[in-house]
């Protein structure tokens, strides 16, 4: 996938959420409780072998927080298949292209979306599989009425799609 489709896709995905996440802001989920340290010693040997080079002989120093972080990061990691790490690298390199800004403001479009009721959340995500089952020039038309739209035009937008998802028996029919 490229940096062009992925940025389109992750676009879209902000969009959709935008009507939801537009409403009032909901309350923060409320916090784990904080886990102790991970000992080195009870991560698995390919996690060790991971994890060694980098973060080894560091690792009684790391936060409690990164520990956890880095634990569940690489058991994910060895759970992949090869094509999947290739698409996770593709990711972190497209990632790590982008202004500081432009990361700043999707860290926060994703905490936002994870502060969203589980259904809200739900409710996204189907609407991003819709959006990626439309054709590509609509999904394309779509993302550029967006791109192109004034501050003003893209309020309207979201005030109609939160009165269709509002709505007690679905959107209207098209004119």
């Amino acid at each position: 996938m490229n940096n062009a489709r992925r940025s389109l896709i992750l676009a879209a995905l902000l969009v959709l959420a935008a009507p939801l996440m537009a409403q009032e802001p909901a309350a923060p989920p409320a916090a784990a409780a904080p886990s102790g340290p991970v000992s080195w010693e009870s991560l698995s040997p390919q996690q060790q072998k991971l994890l060694g080079t980098r973060f080894g002989s560091q690792w009684n120093a790391l936060p409690p927080e990164r520990q956890q972080a880095l634990a569940r990061g690489s058991q994910r990691w060895l759970g992949m298949t090869p094509d999947q790490k290739s698409q996770a690298r593709d990711r972190f390199a497209h990632w790590n292209s982008l202004p500081p800004e432009q990361r700043q403001a999707l860290r926060q479009r994703w905490q936002q979306f994870q502060a969203l009721p589980p259904q809200q959340r739900a409710f996204v995500r189907q609407n991003f599989h819709r959006f990626q089952q439309l054709p590509p020039a609509r999904r394309q038309m779509l993302m550029q009425r967006w791109h192109n739209a004034t501050p003003e035009q893209r309020k309207q937008m979201v005030e109609r799609a939160r009165a269709r998802v509002h709505a007690p028996h679905g959107p209207p029919p098209h004119h």
